[in-house]
């Protein structure tokens, strides 16, 4: 017991009973607590761009041929991709059969549009175009400046490259980006030690501003997202891990700290920087973790891509749209491409389905307002996911390319369960 009241992951689970008391008890002191997880959120935010910029171009400058780098890369996005299109199916085959919004009945327009509009103001200017130029930052610290992650992986793999091809003359920028990370790696670990406040603050504010009654009517749609979520985790990645040689729940033990952290602030960017340090302490070479975790932080979120097609069919389903299978899949074709660059933070999986949705014009966008009140619900869920993918994509990769010590991952996981 004494061990076990040292571990961050104790205090994890105590913010999280004690923050849910709080909200259920007190919804008022609850909704006061919020600047608490906010704040805890806006640390770690702090930390991500620098951290995902200095881990990138490390493990790109770090390997001896570009060739290599270039060859990793191409086997994550291709594993990406493939391990996304599972995600996505899996949400349209749940939401199909279940149906939770088919008893609604909501009239379009009953709809509360202005509780949506500052979601569908940061997308209604979007287009396929506007992405792809968005992806190149107007100056380099503006990238920064906006936490924009897919602007700074752009800068990464540029500033990765051009120090790998100077080759020596670059040395000391390299020991300096690896003083850097260390640096950035301690604040990180001296941030983690707030997690409980975070936590706390986090799940009283859930709780004490939408309680469980006002649930009720969306509890259909949260229970089939965390089956289609369960699903995938225990189907689709657990025999990705058999394949591997790993037991996906002996995993999941291993990074309980990670996950609980989540569970608590709905971002799986809180834990990015401990879930690195884990991974490698599976036996996994630095430079795979350093370009597989931050890549898969934009380009592979398996939780976003069952939570898409699920939303926008239940919002479509409560509003009496009858969707084709040609709609349905062209709505799987344009969630698969907004989903890319959508971060782990809270709000972000809510934002790219209102970039959806004004692609897809069958369903309209007002009916974001349905699920606004429980997204912070889902958003927990989606980081769930994207955590557990995330840290098997990189597995994967680095079986892939021999850069795993299978003897160690198994010494570690029979340690953790």
């Amino acid at each position: 017991m004494k061990k076990m009241v040292t571990q961050l992951y104790f205090w994890v689970i105590v913010a999280i009973f004690l923050g849910g008391a709080i909200g259920l008890l007190q919804p008022q002191w609850g909704i006061a607590l919020k600047p608490l997880g906010d704040g805890f959120i806006k640390l770690i935010k702090m930390l991500i761009a620098p951290i995902i910029f200095v881990t990138i171009v490390q493990g790109i400058a770090g390997m001896q041929n570009m060739k290599v780098a270039g060859r990793i890369a191409g086997k994550a996005l291709l594993y990406f991709e493939v391990v996304s299109t599972f995600a996505l199916i899996i949400g349209l085959v749940v939401v199909n059969l279940l149906k939770p919004g088919a008893q609604f009945k909501v009239d379009p327009h009953s709809l509360n549009v202005a509780s949506i509009v500052d979601y569908t103001s940061k997308v209604s200017e979007q287009t396929f175009s506007g992405f792809v130029l968005n992806i190149i930052p107007n100056t380099f610290f503006n990238a920064f400046a906006q936490g924009e992650l897919l602007q700074v992986l752009f800068l990464a793999i540029l500033f990765g490259c051009a120090l790998a091809f100077i080759g020596e003359k670059g040395k000391p920028i390299s020991v300096l980006l690896a003083s850097f990370e260390k640096l950035l790696f301690r604040m990180v670990h001296l941030v983690m030690k707030a997690a409980p406040v975070g936590v706390l603050g986090a799940m009283a504010f859930t709780l004490g501003q939408y309680g469980t009654t006002s649930l009720a009517p969306l509890l259909k749609l949260i229970a089939s997202f965390y089956l289609a979520g369960t699903l995938f985790v225990v189907v689709i990645l657990g025999s990705i891990a058999a394949l591997i040689g790993f037991n996906i729940f002996k995993f999941i033990a291993y990074l309980k700290t990670e996950f609980l952290t989540v569970l608590g602030t709905a971002s799986s960017e809180s834990v990015l920087a401990p879930l690195m340090e884990k991974l490698e302490r599976l036996g996994i070479s630095e430079g795979v973790v350093g370009l597989v975790v931050p890549s898969g932080y934009s380009f592979n979120l398996d939780g976003t891509n069952i939570y898409l097609p699920m939303a926008a069919l239940f919002i479509a389903q409560a509003l009496n749209i009858d969707l084709s299978l040609t709609q349905q899949m062209t709505l799987l074709a344009v969630a698969m491409l907004t989903s890319k660059g959508a971060s782990g933070v809270t709000g972000a999986g809510f934002i790219t389905l209102a970039a959806t949705l004004m692609v897809v014009p069958s369903i309209p966008v007002a009916g974001l307002a349905l699920i606004l009140g429980i997204d912070r619900f889902m958003s927990q869920g989606r980081s769930l996911v994207n955590l557990i993918g995330n840290s098997v994509a990189t597995i994967v990769i680095a079986k892939w390319e021999k850069e795993l010590d299978m003897q160690k991952l198994r010494e570690k996981l029979s340690q953790s369960s």
